[in-house]
């Protein structure tokens, strides 16, 4: 699964190379989302206990962030179900960059005397963006407040996305991403400076999501 999604983010980054990037000067956004997640550990005594190689199969969630000009930050949440059972919940606190794309004629706003159209929007979209962030992992469904005897793997994290959809219209749009992840780990109750704790992973995920976007300013 993860060959399959790394050769379909290679396919999409060209075709959004051509396209002219765009952003709000702050914008805020929520979506949900949905679809199937992969892991594999690396690097470590633990590593074939990773958090997302277990947790590998059908995911749902959500995220809520904001967005100053290409910067994000942002706070996701996701739940993992392996077959019939419930496998964990993925919680991180990312902040990075993003760019978005209109794929096709621009709709709507003002025709200035260059040609250009400010103010605008196409119905399609394509978007590319990385982070870097925090995150905590758990074997359980969570029972709030999340608190530390609650959790089973935390870590830093690498991760790239690109995706695309469709605006239904400046607010709501409908559409697909896939993230890639590369991860420090250790596990929630062991000590940092014991290295056989550790491990490194990488995941991704194939997601369809339902956002709401709009403009602060």
């Amino acid at each position: 699964m993860l060959r399959s999604i790394a050769t379909g983010t290679a396919v999409i980054v060209l075709l959004f190379a051509q396209t002219d990037a765009r952003a709000d000067v702050l914008s805020g956004y929520a979506q949900a989302q949905a679809g199937g997640a992969s892991g594999v550990g690396l690097v470590g005594d633990l590593k074939d206990d990773a958090f997302h190689a277990n947790a590998e199969g059908f995911t749902y969630g959500a995220l809520v962030g904001v967005e100053i000009i290409f910067v994000d930050v942002w706070i996701e949440h996701n739940q993992f179900v392996r077959g019939t059972d419930f496998a964990g919940t993925w919680t991180q606190f990312m902040t990075g960059l993003d760019i978005q794309f209109d794929l096709g004629p621009t709709r709507g706003g003002e025709t200035l005397k260059s040609g250009r159209i400010k103010g605008g929007h196409s119905q399609y979209y394509g978007e590319f963006g990385f982070g870097l962030g925090f995150g905590v992992g758990t074997g359980q469904q969570v029972d709030p407040p999340l608190d530390n005897s609650e959790l089973t793997d935390r870590g830093f994290l690498f991760q790239a996305q690109v995706g695309g959809g469709f605006r239904l219209n400046k607010v709501f749009s409908l559409g697909l991403s896939l993230p890639m992840q590369a991860a420090y780990m250790l596990k929630a109750d062991a000590p940092a400076n014991e290295l056989d704790t550790n491990y490194t992973s990488m995941q991704a995920a194939l997601l369809f999501n339902a956002r709401l976007k709009w403009q602060i300013k």
